[in-house]
C-alpha cells in the first residue's frame, strides 16, 4: 500500500507551512517594529534571501552593496518597488562603509563564497546578526573565526542551508526517522547530476567602468578578467569557491547531518578530477566521489557534471539506508520505501503560489526553495528574539562546508584527512594542516580565530 500525499500537500500548504513553523517552535510576529536590513551582494540569491525576509517580517532596507553600479541600481528599484515605505536604500560598492554608515539590525550576506568570512565578521563585529549563505566559508580557519566571532559578540548567525527549514524534509524527519522507522542507519548517498559547471574560453577584456573588479576580487587571486563573473561563471574557480563540492554537497551532507543528529566526520577521503571536459578555462572537478566516515556509518557522496544521474527522480538528493527502510530526499519531494511489509509514504514540495503570488513574477525564483527560505528566516528572527541559536548555526554551517573543503583537499592531496576541530590541525599532517587556511591578496588580511 502507498500513502500518497501529494493532493493534501498541493491543496493544503499553507497548512503544512504552518505545522513546520511549529515543529522549529516560531514564535509569529513578535516585532511589529520594522527590522533595519543590509543586503550584501545583491546578485540572484541576495535578492532572493532578501525579498523572502521582506514577504514575512515588517523590515526596512536600509543600504544595499555591490561592486557592480548596475546590479545594485537594478536590486535598489526592486527594493523600493516592493518596500511599503518607499523610501530608496543607500547604496554602497565597500561595505565596510555600509556597516560605519548605516549601522543595520541584520545584515544578509549574497556576495560570492571568497567573501563571506571577511563581511560576516565585520557585520557581527558592527553589532549586526547575520544571514550568511552557504558555503559559509573558502577554508577551514575563515570557518573557525566565524564561529569565533559568533561568539565573541553575542550574535545569531542563521546559515542559507534551507533544506532544514523545508517543509517537506521536516515532515519527513518528524515521521520517518525520528519515529524510527528507518531502523539502523549504516549507509547514506549523496549526489549531485546537474550539469552545472560552467565552461569555456572568454577572452580577456576590458573592465566596465561600472565595476569594480578589484573590489569584487578582494582577498582571492586576481583573474585576468574575462567578462562579468556573475551567474556561474566564478562559481567554476576554485579561486572563488571550492566547486561543486563547496555549492551542492554542503547541502545534502548539512541534511543528512541534521536527519541524523551528525557531528565532524571521523575521517574524510575524495577522489576525482576534471575526467570529462578539459575544452575550457574552468578548474573545479566535474567528476568526484568522497566519503565522510562516522561510528558504524559510512555518508558518500557523487558529482558528476555529465552523463546522466542514477536515479532521475532523484539528481540532487541523498538517501539514507536503515536495515527497516529507506528514506529518499531532494528538494522537490521524499520518499520512504519499508524494507519487506509495511507502506510506502511519499512527501512533496510546497510552493505556497496561493499565499505568495507575487512570487511567480519574481525573475529567477527557485519556487521550490522559496517557501524553505521564508520559514529559514523566521527561525532566524526568531533566535534573534528569543537569544537563542537558530536551525542553521554557523557552527552547524561550519561543520558541512570544512567537511566539504577537506574532502576537496583530501582529493588534491590523495589522501585521508582527519580533522581535530579543538586543535584546529590534521591530524599527522603538517602538509594538510598548512592548507587549512587559504593564502590571501593584500591588503586584506585573513582572519584570526
Amino acid at each position: 500500500m502507498t500513502i500518497n500525499r501529494r493532493h493534501f500537500l498541493r491543496g493544503a500548504s499553507a497548512t503544512l507551512a504552518l505545522t513546520a513553523l511549529e515543529v522549529q517552535g516560531m514564535d509569529f510576529f513578535k516585532q511589529s517594529t520594522p527590522r533595519r536590513v543590509a543586503l550584501i551582494g545583491t546578485g540572484w540569491y541576495g535578492k532572493s534571501d532578501l525579498f523572502r525576509l521582506m514577504q514575512v517580517a515588517p523590515v526596512e532596507v536600509v543600504s544595499l552593496c555591490d561592486p557592480d553600479k548596475k546590479m545594485l541600481e537594478g536590486a535598489a528599484d526592486l527594493v523600493v518597488a516592493r518596500q511599503k515605505v518607499k523610501k530608496r536604500p543607500k547604496l554602497y560598492s565597500d561595505y565596510r562603509k555600509l556597516l560605519e554608515e548605516t549601522k543595520p539590525e541584520i545584515v544578509l550576506i549574497g556576495s560570492p563564497d571568497h567573501w563571506h568570512a571577511l563581511q560576516c565578521i565585520a557585520a557581527l563585529q558592527a553589532g549586526a546578526h547575520v544571514y550568511v549563505q552557504k558555503p559559509i566559508s573558502v577554508d577551514v580557519i575563515e570557518g573557525e573565526a566565524m564561529v569565533a566571532a559568533a561568539r565573541k559578540y553575542n550574535k545569531v548567525v542563521q546559515v542559507g542551508t534551507q533544506r532544514k527549514s523545508t517543509p517537506h524534509l521536516i515532515d519527513a524527519k518528524k515521521r520517518i526517522v525520528d519515529a524510527g522507522l528507518l531502523g539502523k542507519v549504516s549507509y547514506v548517498e549523496m549526489c549531485c547530476y546537474y550539469h552545472m559547471r560552467a565552461n569555456g574560453n572568454p577572452p580577456v577584456e576590458a573592465v566596465p567602468e561600472y565595476f569594480d573588479y578589484e573590489m569584487w576580487t578582494g582577498p582571492a587571486p586576481l583573474r585576468p578578467y574575462d567578462g562579468l563573473p556573475h551567474k556561474r561563471w566564478w562559481r567554476t574557480f576554485m579561486e572563488y569557491g571550492n566547486g561543486i563540492m563547496g555549492d551542492m554537497c554542503v547541502h545534502m551532507l548539512d541534511t543528512v547531518r541534521w536527519m541524523l543528529k551528525l557531528g565532524w566526520p571521523i575521517r574524510i577521503s575524495s577522489t576525482g578530477g576534471i575526467f570529462e571536459d578539459k575544452s575550457g578555462k574552468s578548474n573545479i572537478a566535474d567528476t568526484q566521489s568522497a566519503l565522510f566516515e562516522y561510528e558504524e556509518l559510512n555518508c558518500v557522496w557523487t558529482h558528476r557534471s555529465w552523463g546522466g544521474p542514477a536515479d532521475p527522480e532523484y539528481p540532487w538528493s541523498f538517501k539514507l539506508f536503515g536495515d527497516k527502510g529507506t528514506l529518499s530526499g531532494s528538494t522537490m519531494q521524499a520518499d520512504f520505501i519499508p524494507q519487506g511489509k509495511g507502506e510506502k509514504i511519499h512527501f512533496d514540495c510546497v510552493f505556497e503560489k496561493e499565499k505568495y503570488p507575487e512570487d511567480l513574477k519574481e525573475a529567477d525564483i527557485e519556487l521550490n526553495a522559496a517557501p524553505a527560505t521564508r520559514l529559514h528566516m523566521l527561525d532566524f528572527l526568531k533566535a534573534i528574539d528569543n537569544k537563542t541559536k537558530p536551525v542553521a548555526d554557523i557552527e552547524e554551517g561550519h561543520i558541512s562546508t570544512s567537511s566539504c573543503i577537506l574532502a576537496n583537499m583530501s582529493m588534491e592531496l590523495k589522501r585521508p584527512l582527519v580533522y581535530d576541530p579543538v586543535t584546529r590541525t590534521v591530524k599527522n599532517d603538517p602538509e594538510a594542516t598548512e592548507k587549512l587556511r587559504r593564502a590571501y591578496r593584500g591588503p586584506w588580511k585573513h582572519p584570526e580565530v
